[in-house]
């Protein structure tokens, strides 16, 4: 049995497109009498009765083996059981009829949803470049042994852990710690596997290898924090467990006491829940329909269930609330120059820099008019900033260490006003020319522009709590949560302390989690829901979510708690609409008006009813 149910799931969907266009070609020659047999007996029907139950059979069977006694595909078993035995085998049919074009359906969505999320995926690195003798060769990533020396440059991931023994970098470590400005990093510095180097080239004594890695080690956590996952159980499931032995011990008392098996089957063929087997997962698949077509990737109908309980709704900070890109916010210039030639001559100066911060002085500069214009020399410090050479004026522009190393005076003035912007967080880029330093560059990450909206948005709908996780220092993350008006705040986090916060939040609530980074993907595995940013997040988060947000769109988050919540309410009406029609057919049997025959009529005409309101579920 358990082979049968193997190759029954491996060609299911061909079988049921066999076996719909089958169904409803047996219907048409029945029904419109195109050959004589049709007219004579039911053979025909008879025998797709079996063809077409079978499938429900076996699937029926597979929950059993998996210990899942309350699926929907028992309940839609019984109402075909029941068909068979009181010889309605057109109401039979009709029923296979709908439940493989629900398993199409769902199939159709399933495959839509895994090929949109595997597109944004990418396979952590392969291979990584070997410093031998002098030569660079590229190897596989598997045959990097500890004590090798590994060249990393610009735009590479790195991918062990170690030491950095020669060259400086900028290196964006946000995909592990949160921390949303590149961390300039030198000789005897940490290298950790998974982070991005973002300017400027080193070369790394390899210490760790394999699972022995930062990134490995986080991987690994998300394994054991699947593992983890609240259960959750759906309303189906929760009414297929009494309805089941409802409906077994109701037959059975009623055959006691009357002692007339026609009564019973009218009974059964009334109540039984073939419409709800469909209409339920069919208005979930049509609201993930829905909500694809918007870019919103749900990788189920009980994540979407679930989503419609959530109390308390937790954010990571870079990347998810803020764009995780440097944007200046202000420049300072002393009595020594002016704001004006800082932003010219910064403009040029950084021109030639791939650093974050050297992007964002020209991105500003460009804003405010600036022409392209490059210096006549540069030169990159990495990990420090740029010295260059503009029209024969030597012009300095990099971080405290970089105006150390040159023997940069500082004004007092300077290292007073830049505390105001350290103190919001800010990163500082210091402008020296003349061997002083006369101005300086202030930047901050920018905070996604619905975001504000969007918590306001969360707490109409009556989310208790929004929350703000993030390994960011303190300062930082309390502007940003001002600014959007969160108000619970947890900042210097590493992964395992989110998780720790996470559970604190499971004890009492329902909990989402919204994230882009690695550093988030155990948080949103462990969360009732986890809801990662898909254009700029990270594979794992993705993976690891169950909701994935195509383009980054925060608005789209209340959107989909709505969406949830209208679908669960949907599913709760169809019940009512069975629970009405079911005791109006009730009716219609004890007071003798229809018999089996017309039990299994009322029931396939019943049926549409719930199925139509379920196709209203949809995102607006």
């Amino acid at each position: 049995m358990k082979k049968a149910v193997f190759y029954y799931s491996k060609y299911q969907y061909h079988l049921d497109i066999f076996l719909s266009v089958s169904l409803v070609v047996v219907l048409a020659i029945y029904y419109l009498h195109l050959f004589p047999v049709a007219d004579s007996d039911d053979n025909i029907l008879i025998l797709f009765t079996f063809f077409g139950t079978l499938p429900v059979f076996v699937s029926a069977v597979s929950s059993v083996l998996k210990r899942e006694w309350a699926s929907m595909d028992m309940l839609a078993s019984i109402a075909l059981v029941f068909s068979i035995v009181s010889k309605e085998w057109s109401s039979a049919v009709f029923i296979s009829l709908m439940l493989s074009s629900a398993r199409i359906l769902q199939d159709i969505t399933e495959t839509r949803t895994r090929k949109n999320i595997d597109s944004l995926l990418k396979l952590r690195p392969e291979k990584a470049k070997v410093e031998v003798n002098g030569l660079i060769k590229e190897v596989k990533l598997k045959d990097v042994k500890v004590g090798d020396v590994v060249v990393v440059d610009t735009g590479e991931y790195i991918p062990i852990d170690g030491n950095i023994i020669s060259g400086d970098a900028s290196v964006n470590e946000s995909s592990l710690t949160g921390e949303s400005v590149p961390i300039e990093k030198g000789v005897n510095n940490k290298a950790n596997s998974g982070t991005l180097i973002v300017s400027g080239s080193i070369k790394i004594k390899t210490l760790l290898v394999g699972k022995d890695t930062t990134l490995e080690k986080i991987i690994s956590l998300i394994e054991t924090a699947q593992k983890e996952k609240p259960q959750t159980q759906t309303l189906g499931e929760k009414f297929g467990k009494y309805y089941l032995a409802t409906v077994f011990i109701g037959s059975f008392l009623l055959v006691m006491i009357t002692n007339n098996l026609p009564l019973v089957l009218s009974v059964v063929l009334v109540v039984c829940a073939d419409d709800i087997a469909v209409a339920i997962p069919l208005g979930y698949l049509r609201a993930i329909g829905s909500a694809a077509q918007k870019g919103i990737i749900i990788k189920g109908g009980k994540h979407l269930e679930t989503l419609g309980k959530i109390e308390v709704v937790v954010f990571d900070k870079t990347g998810t609330l803020t764009t995780g890109k440097l944007k200046v916010s202000s420049v300072y210039a002393t009595s020594k120059s002016s704001e004006e030639e800082l932003i010219k001559l910064g403009t040029i100066a950084s021109r030639r820099s791939h650093h974050p911060l050297a992007k964002a002085i020209v991105e500003y500069g460009e804003e405010k008019g600036e022409k392209e214009e490059y210096p006549d020399e540069s030169d990159y410090i990495g990990g420090r900033g740029v010295i260059t050479k503009i029209k024969g004026e030597e012009i300095v522009l990099g971080n405290e260490a970089l105006m150390e190393q040159k023997k940069i005076t500082f004004d007092d003035s300077i290292k007073d006003k830049v505390k105001e912007f350290e103190e919001k967080g800010d990163s500082i880029s210091y402008f020296a020319k003349g061997g002083v330093v006369v101005g300086f560059f202030s930047a901050a990450d920018t905070i996604k522009k619905d975001a504000k909206e969007m918590v306001k948005e969360l707490y109409a709908l009556g989310i208790k709590k929004v929350v703000m996780l993030t390994g960011d220092n303190e300062r930082v993350a309390k502007s940003v949560a001002k600014k959007i008006g969160i108000k619970d705040v947890h900042a210097n986090l590493l992964p395992e302390d989110k998780l720790n916060r996470l559970r604190d939040f499971h004890k009492e609530y329902k909990v989402a989690m919204v994230g882009d980074g690695v550093n988030d993907a155990a948080a949103l595995s462990i969360s009732h829901v986890g809801i990662a940013m898909g254009a700029l997040g990270s594979d794992s988060a993705i993976e690891s979510a169950q909701i994935v947000l195509m383009h980054d769109n925060l608005s789209a988050i209340p959107k989909i708690i709505s969406l949830a919540r209208d679908v669960n309410l949907i599913s709760k009406e169809d019940f009512g609409i069975w629970g009405v029609t079911n005791a109006f057919g009730l009716f219609l049997v004890f007071a003798s008006f229809i018999g089996p025959p017309g039990a299994a009529a009322y029931n396939f005409i019943s049926d549409f009813f719930p199925l139509l309101n379920s196709v209203r579920a949809r995102i607006k």
